[in-house]
């Protein structure tokens, strides 16, 4: 019979071992940014965390594994951040497409360490950990495409081509990792909102320019003709 104590003791390791997960992860991806996979060992990472191998094989089999994990952390975020969207948030798909540039945007900056190595280092990645990631991307691709084809279908966006959209659009907020700082102009909040606005642009928001024409007509005001001298 299971002791009362048991499940709790379970889940205090599981919790601890995610920690240790993390740690680990943290340094690889601190010690790949700063040196280059190639010239990073395993010793190196278990030098820098203050531990042993026998550590880091405990919660990973390889260097490669690492690898993989830290390349992968970019996409699922966004990926993420888009389903999260789309299986929650109710409104049209102007108002979700608003929201999946905020959140987006965030996940690619929250993240930027992670996407600069995959950028790097995907040709060092195993055929089999490439082409997961891959098909990620293009899970990604396939959902905002829908989103986009929504908005055409419902008169929100003015979009031929709503594939290469989607593509323009991926490509514009993943690149954002080169050159934001947060230590920069803009705070994270307001990059996520300023580039959010860029992807409506984009795709031709109607409703939002024919919002903008009307504030500007009822703040202009309207001067009433003379009365006729009789």
């Amino acid at each position: 019979m299971t002791s009362a104590t048991a499940a709790p003791m379970m889940g205090i390791r599981d919790e601890v071992a995610a920690l240790k997960r993390e740690r680990t992860l943290a340094v690889a991806a601190e010690l790949f940014y700063e040196r280059g996979y190639e010239n990073t060992s395993l010793d190196m990472i278990a030098e820098r965390m203050n531990v042993t191998k026998p550590f880091i094989y405990a919660h990973f089999t390889s260097k490669a594994e690492l690898l993989a994990e830290i390349c992968s952390r970019g996409i699922a975020s966004a990926l993420a951040a888009l389903d999260g969207v789309l299986t929650t948030m109710p409104g049209n798909a102007a108002e979700r497409l608003a929201e999946v540039g905020r959140r987006f945007v965030t996940a690619v900056l929250t993240s930027q360490r992670h996407i600069a190595i995959f950028s790097r280092e995907e040709k060092n990645l195993a055929p089999a950990d490439f082409q997961t990631i891959s098909q990620m991307r293009r899970d990604f691709d396939a959902k905002l495409v829908k989103l986009l084809d929504q908005g055409v279908a419902a008169g929100l966006f003015s979009v031929q081509d709503t594939r290469l959209a989607a593509l323009a659009i991926g490509g514009m907020v993943s690149w954002a990792y080169v050159w934001y700082r947060p230590e920069g102009r803009l705070t994270l909040e307001q990059t996520s909102e300023e580039m959010s606005k860029l992807i409506l642009s984009l795709v031709g928001n109607q409703p939002a320019k024919r919002a903008a024409k009307t504030t500007v007509a009822k703040a202009t005001p309207v001067r009433k003709k003379a009365a006729p001298k009789g």
